[in-house]
């Protein structure tokens, strides 16, 4: 069943009774070559680009709640691919790169708008540090443009230029970045897995893995036990807890990120737009909210919920740049579980245990890498190697030395 306008026009007149479900609601088969434990947008693509580009189709998505129940739909829907280092930059502007084809590649509308992002600089250290980056980035095929103060206030006037305890001194943007529709992004790739062949098994939580020899050949789960010639966690903040049924510790913590949403406005924002000077980020969604956020939570929890401090501390970012945010209702706000390595970049790569790999770590750049964490993912599953843009993604860098200090922060920023 192909979606298109013509359809929608035949459905609205014949009583919409020509749709069927977007994907399947099979039962476990007793075995598959490759299982993907986590039914999240990674988990999804994985499985999409697992069938589509490397052929393997006797694959499951194993998902403990529904599909889009999870962190794919708690976050605030940015893209970009603005980053600095080697071993990020690559891989983010394909992950962009994909995100530019995904909706006629997956055929749906997963509202994928390149409105742009804006970083605001608020000092001349900070404007040498962007310039660096946005060098960086046109080094690697994305587009950079350090913006002046003037330029910032034509097309964002609403913006505290010049009063603000932090004035806007100029910024970086990068105009191919924006926003997507979260859990359509989820059901997407799940309705297009689905197509090709991959069962999608929900309310399926894995209770524990089934290591024999040192080579892992299944899982067990709450609707029996699975065989599988190759296993992929990939299970954002529950990472921890799943890889240690493999008598795994990872370098990873579990912290909640919160995220808000205001009553619907009149179009204002019309780009996404960062706080240079403390960690608050915000866009204007389809439906007319401002969506932002900022810091994750101080301590470890995997509760899907925050506590006020956060608020206040993600309320005066916003106030600092953006006064007339004050006058706006907030509507509701909820957590994420956010899997923070102790470098702020994330892992794909093979564990110790044949036939078990993982896929986690990505602290905050999650929502934005799905397309390429997932082609990244299925390549290294279906050819044992790594894909040229994530070579830098390896789980033993930590003991190696070889980290990927993005920011200079990991999970706590006071102890980097």
């Amino acid at each position: 069943m192909r979606y298109s306008g013509f359809r929608v026009i035949k459905e609205a007149l014949t009583g919409h009774r020509g749709w069927g479900p977007a994907w399947r609601d099979p039962e476990p088969k007793p075995s598959y070559d490759i299982l993907i434990i986590g039914g999240g947008g990674h988990g999804l693509a994985t499985a999409y680009y697992l069938a589509s580009i490397y052929g393997r189709h006797r694959v499951a998505v194993l998902e403990k709640g529904w599909i889009g129940g999870g962190n794919v739909g708690r976050n605030t829907t940015i893209i970009r691919s603005n980053y600095l280092l080697d071993g990020n930059e690559p891989f983010y502007e394909f992950s962009l790169q994909l995100w530019e084809g995904l909706e006629q590649e997956l055929n749906y509308n997963a509202m994928v708008s390149q409105r742009g992002i804006l970083n605001l600089i608020h000092s001349d250290a900070q404007r040498d540090a962007f310039i660096r980056r946005g060098n960086a980035m046109r080094m690697h095929g994305a587009d950079a443009e350090l913006l002046s103060t003037a330029q910032i206030k034509a097309r964002y006037p609403f913006l505290n230029t010049e009063t603000a305890r932090f004035p806007i001194k100029g910024g970086l943007a990068q105009h191919r970045g924006g926003t997507v529709r979260h859990d359509a992004v989820a059901w997407g790739y799940a309705r297009a897995a689905d197509q090709l062949g991959v069962d999608i098994l929900q309310n399926c939580e894995v209770t524990g893995l089934v290591i024999e020899n040192g080579t892992c050949t299944g899982v067990e789960t709450t609707r029996g036990p699975i065989k599988a010639g190759k296993v992929g966690v990939c299970v954002a903040g529950s990472s921890s807890r799943v890889m240690a049924h493999a008598g795994m510790r990872l370098p990873i913590e579990s912290h909640v990120l919160q995220a808000f949403v205001s009553e619907g406005l009149k179009p204002v924002l019309p780009g996404v737009v960062t706080f240079g000077a403390g960690h608050f980020y915000v866009s204007q969604s389809d439906k007319g909210g401002l969506v932002f956020g900022g810091d994750i939570d101080g301590y470890n929890s995997y509760a899907q919920r925050g506590n006020l401090p956060v608020v206040e501390d993600v309320c005066e970012g916003g106030m600092a740049i953006f006064p007339m945010l004050g006058r706006a209702r907030l509507l509701r706000m909820w957590g994420g579980i956010m899997d923070m390595s102790m470098d702020g970049s994330p892992i794909i790569d093979r564990t110790p245990i044949d036939g078990l790999y993982f896929n986690g770590g990505w602290c905050y750049g999650g929502f934005k890498a799905t397309p390429a964490s997932g082609y990244a993912y299925a390549h290294l599953l279906a050819t044992d190697a790594p894909h040229p843009t994530a070579t830098a993604y390896r789980l033993d860098r930590f003991a190696t030395g070889h980290m990927i200090d993005e920011k200079g922060m990991g999970n706590q920023p006071n102890l980097h």
